[in-house]
């Protein structure tokens, strides 16, 4: 459980994104802490992108219609979430919109420099004037681990989403967390962690969260601290 001083020293309200590959497991944590802390979820709006079927069969043709409508979904929930009255948790952010997706598809040449530079400065504008989370947690897993997952969870539009794919988003997954400085993050180990099958991994999360919105600065889910909550 949480210890009881780290809960009374919380403000009453708070603002905490997590983020992560897709298949990750983000929609679930979102939805065990939401639970866990009593705060609100808003949720990834994937299911309504209306150019997504069409982006996965051609993503050429249809990347830049994609990442304007997630860019404009991505603006209103954090607009929701930083004027809904209580603490909030939010599934991706609109940072890895812009710094992950997009530029994956500009690098890989699947959205042309023109469209490219539209999208960025209209993010980078649009940025600029919002309040940052208190928090990002940041889910890390492989490559093979979000295959499974995805596998798993069987959406008709993900089956047949590339591995080399899945690497570069991993890849800029990594270097976006390693520069991104607007807020404290955590990183958790999501190859090692189970949340749905074991709640003492939630509460090892949870605790940490706390920990980090605390003030601690140097707050990390090591291999043996994994092992130890196991056991108990």
């Amino acid at each position: 459980m949480v210890p009881e001083e780290l809960q009374t020293i919380t403000p009453t309200k708070r603002f905490i994104t997590v983020a992560g590959n897709i298949g990750v497991g983000k929609s679930t944590l979102v939805g065990l802490l939401a639970a866990h802390l009593g705060w609100k979820p808003f949720y990834e709006t994937v299911g309504e992108n209306p150019y997504l079927a069409d982006f996965y069969r051609d993503m050429r043709a249809y990347a830049f219609q994609s990442q304007v409508f997630f860019l404009v979904r991505r603006l209103r929930i954090h607009r929701a979430l930083v004027d809904h009255p209580t603490s909030a948790i939010q599934d991706r952010s609109i940072y890895e919109d812009a710094e992950v997706f997009a530029r994956n598809l500009y690098l890989q040449q699947m959205m042309e420099e023109r469209d490219y530079s539209t999208y960025h400065e209209l993010y980078q504008t649009v940025s600029q004037t919002l309040r940052p989370p208190d928090l990002v947690v940041y889910l890390r897993a492989s490559v093979s681990t979000v295959q499974q997952r995805i596998a798993h969870r069987a959406r008709t539009f993900e089956r047949d989403i590339p591995q080399d794919y899945l690497s570069r988003l991993d890849e800029l997954y990594e270097a976006w967390i390693a520069r991104f400085t607007l807020c404290p993050v955590l990183t958790v180990p999501a190859d090692d962690l189970d949340y749905v099958a074991h709640g003492s991994h939630l509460e090892l999360v949870v605790r940490k969260i706390h920990e980090k919105l605390a003030g601690k600065e140097e707050v990390v889910i090591n291999a043996d601290e994994v092992s130890k909550v196991e056991r108990t």
